[in-house]
């Protein structure tokens, strides 16, 4: 699984990078998009080579290259220095590097939320509120940091309580095994090794706040206004690819194993991570998901998260610094300073099969 983390080098960065590759917002007929390794964004690389990103692009009339990158954080600060005109991110991420640096970001297609990817584990023990006084393991300002947030919330604790080291994503197994490590926060495939190891025991994981940790695909805004066919085309690709590897057929296995593979596992590995993943394959289930008042309820979490921990800018006074624009066109946040927005556009036209 690629790194979902929200990064302070990762804004810097693409603050920095702004100036030097601004974005043109206009109608044009070339499209790309970047994607990373991660089990709810392997469709995206699967369409791309079972041309399914190319039918939906020349019904349009449009050409979409889609780029995998190794590195998640880079494939974001791509984007946000403007090579890049769409890209897969958790909504954390979204808020906390392309909107806080200042690109108006709108999420085209909420493709799923993680529900037991992601979790804490501790080791000897199978209560939670154990882990008081512990050293946790964790990706600093991840998804993984995010989550411990809200565990340690759940049994009356707080950061204050633990003491976080931050430890790299490769690392976390081997680190697991020594006798110092006794609670770790992770993602899967990561979690699924860990929880095999004597003594592991997984005691709060994302399926604790369903629906919190979002994987998406979003644009850039002006760009989307200014060509919504692309949006249409990112929007039929994603349905189609998302039907065909949710089927209970030959093809829909054989989507299975091949994405399987493209991750690093194989057909039994992925289907195990799909099942810790609730994934949208139906656009009405997407939009219902946009459109409940649960959304504004997460993200509110999300940029107080953000905000403690100084991810929305150098001098950010409040959490409201950076306006999120929910889908009923309300705003949290700053009205004049809206730069992330949730969109049911293009997911209703797919239920509606207008695409």
């Amino acid at each position: 699984m690629s790194l979902r983390l929200s990064s302070v080098v990762g804004s810097l960065v693409a603050l920095g990078a702004l100036s030097a590759m601004p974005v043109s917002a206009e109608p044009k007929s070339e499209f790309k998009v970047g994607w990373s390794i991660y089990v709810g964004w392997m469709p995206w690389g699967y369409a791309a080579e079972a041309g399914i990103v190319d039918k939906w692009a020349d019904k349009y009339g449009i050409e979409i290259e889609v780029t995998q990158f190794n590195d998640y954080i880079e494939s974001i600060n791509q984007y946000t220095a403007g090579a890049y005109d769409a890209v897969t991110l958790t909504n954390m991420d979204g808020l906390s590097i392309p909107a806080a640096g200042g690109v108006d970001t709108t999420a085209v297609i909420v493709g799923d939320f993680s529900a037991g990817n992601d979790a804490v584990i501790l080791k000897d023990s199978a209560n939670l509120g154990d882990i008081a006084g512990r050293d946790v393991n964790l990706v600093e300002f991840s998804v993984s940091h995010y989550l411990l947030a809200r565990a340690l919330d759940s049994v009356g604790l707080s950061e204050r309580d633990v003491k976080v080291i931050n430890t790299a994503d490769p690392d976390m197994v081997a680190a697991f095994q020594t006798r110092d490590v006794t609670a770790m926060v992770t993602w899967n495939p990561i979690v699924s090794e860990i929880a095999a190891l004597p003594g592991a025991n997984l005691v709060f994981d994302s399926s604790d706040i369903p629906g919190e940790i979002i994987d998406l695909m979003v644009a850039n805004t002006e760009v989307l206004t200014d060509n919504p066919d692309f949006g249409k085309a990112l929007a039929g690709i994603w349905y189609e690819t998302a039907a065909l590897m949710v089927a209970d057929t030959p093809e829909g296995a054989a989507a299975r194993a091949a994405m399987g593979a493209a991750s690093g596992t194989d057909q039994a590995g992925y289907e195990a991570q799909l099942a810790a993943t609730r994934l949208f394959a139906d656009p009405a289930e997407a939009v219902a998901f946009t459109l409940s008042p649960d959304l504004g309820t997460t993200m509110d979490h999300i940029r107080t998260f953000l905000f403690d921990k100084g991810l929305l800018g150098a001098g950010a006074p409040s959490a409201d610094v950076i306006g999120i624009e929910l889908p009923d066109a309300t705003v949290m946040g700053d009205a004049n300073n809206v730069k992330f927005r949730f969109s049911a556009t293009y997911m209703q036209l797919a239920a509606d099969g207008a695409l």
